[in-house]
C-alpha cells in the first residue's frame, strides 16, 4: 500500500465550522490527512452507497442543515436510502460533515473523545 492509501481523508466543505474543528484536533495531534471538499470538486456515489451502508443515511444525510430545510415537501416526503443519496449528489451540502476516512472505517461528524478513540496518533 502507498503511503497516499494510508493517510487519512478528511470529506466535508472549507469553511463550515464543524470542519474547522476537525482540522484543528487533526493538526493538533499531528495527524497527516488529505482533505477533500465536496463542495468544491464533488463526491460520486460510490462513496456515499459506502457511508450509507457504513453508518444508515439517516446518519449521513443532513437532514437539519438550511440546504435540506429549504426543499419542498415533496422532495423530503417518504425519503429512503436511493433518494437521499440522489439528494447528496445533487446537493453535496447535505452531507454531513465531517466524514473521516480511517480506511477500513469512516466516522461521521465530529466528537473529539470520538477521533481520540479512533485515531491512533504517531508515536
Amino acid at each position: 500500500m502507498s503511503e497516499s492509501d494510508q493517510r487519512l481523508c478528511l470529506y466535508g466543505i472549507k469553511a463550515c465550522d464543524t470542519m474547522k474543528k476537525a482540522r484543528t484536533w487533526l493538526d493538533e495531534h499531528g495527524l497527516d490527512y488529505d482533505f477533500h471538499d465536496y463542495k468544491s470538486v464533488g463526491i460520486d456515489r460510490a462513496h456515499l452507497e459506502a457511508w450509507c451502508n457504513e453508518h444508515g443515511w439517516q446518519t449521513v444525510l443532513n437532514r437539519a442543515g438550511t440546504t435540506f430545510r429549504k426543499l419542498d415537501d415533496a422532495a423530503k416526503a417518504d425519503l429512503d436510502q436511493a433518494r437521499a443519496i440522489e439528494l447528496m449528489l445533487a446537493q453535496p451540502s447535505m452531507i454531513k460533515r465531517p466524514v473521516l476516512d480511517l480506511r477500513g472505517k469512516t466516522l461521521i461528524g465530529f466528537k473529539p473523545d470520538l477521533y481520540a478513540a479512533e485515531v491512533a496518533a504517531p508515536n
